[in-house]
């Protein structure tokens, strides 16, 4: 009969410390785990983004230019070397005597979006640019809509790239020159394709910049990306005050950026 109680009162003992921090333990190890795991899952996010979309929007706009001569609008007869230079108002910049500097740029070249001066002219113009020339343009989102691509945010709400194409004129705020425009992106994902592109995540250095911030002469440092994946989608991405708006049902703020073509 002792036995029989001795057994039944050890077995009615609960967890030693060192097994309750051996369990502890072992969580904290998963809870690490799927962290990390969602890190590198939108990272590999990222990357897929700026291989099977950005540049193979670089690669179509090079394509263009190998094939006409001239890049996308351009007149190949009179070719102004801008993008859509066939509608740079020529004549009348000589008869004002205005320099570039004091012109109006032509519109850029695409379906609509955020970048400065789009515009809604001509239905599907970027895509009949292409096609014109026989151009294969990256599969984006869906047929007739190759200039978009579909993304979550870190909140895991759906996201929508899209691109453009325009010339800036001198002086203009960030790239000046033939430009792609892409909008509709986080700011985790900004930073991410301008350390992939440029080598580091500065809005104001590089050919990945973000679209209104001005190039520095002085020698200064460069910016951060000031909006950050905390806020909203309707927030100030410039005010500190913002950090704290987002909810887990919320949009994340998206920023437009300009990437500095080579023709």
């Amino acid at each position: 009969m002792r036995a029989v109680k001795h057994a039944s009162s050890h077995r009615q003992q609960g967890f030693t410390l060192v097994e309750v921090s051996l369990v502890l333990v072992v969580i904290g190890l998963i809870l690490g785990a799927v962290s990390i795991g969602k890190d590198v899952q939108r990272n590999a996010e990222y990357t897929k983004i700026k291989q099977k979309f950005v540049d193979q929007w670089a690669s179509a706009y090079n394509s263009h230019y190998l094939r006409a001569g001239v890049v996308i609008g351009d007149s190949q007869v009179q070719p102004r070397l801008m993008v859509n230079g066939n509608e740079y108002e020529v004549v009348d910049d000589l008869i004002s005597g205005r320099d570039m500097t004091g012109a109006d740029e032509p519109n850029a070249i695409c379906e609509g979006g955020q970048a400065p001066n789009m515009t809604r002219e001509e239905d599907l113009i970027l895509h009949r640019e292409m096609d014109r020339h026989g151009v294969r343009m990256p599969p984006g989102r869906a047929e007739g809509f190759e200039d978009r691509y579909a993304y979550l945010d870190t909140n895991g709400n759906p996201q929508e790239l899209q691109v453009c194409f325009q010339w800036n004129k001198p002086g203009t705020a960030a790239s000046s020159g033939n430009v792609m425009v892409i909008s509709g992106l986080t700011p985790d994902l900004a930073r991410a394709l301008d350390q992939m592109i440029d080598g580091k995540a500065d809005s104001r250095e590089g050919l990945f910049r973000k679209y209104d911030i001005a190039n520095d002469s002085d020698g200064a440092p460069g910016i951060e990306w000031a909006a950050n994946n905390s806020q909203a989608y309707d927030a100030d991405e410039g005010s500190a005050d913002d950090t704290s708006v987002n909810l887990d049902e919320d949009q994340v703020i998206t920023v437009v950026a300009t990437y500095k073509m080579n023709q």
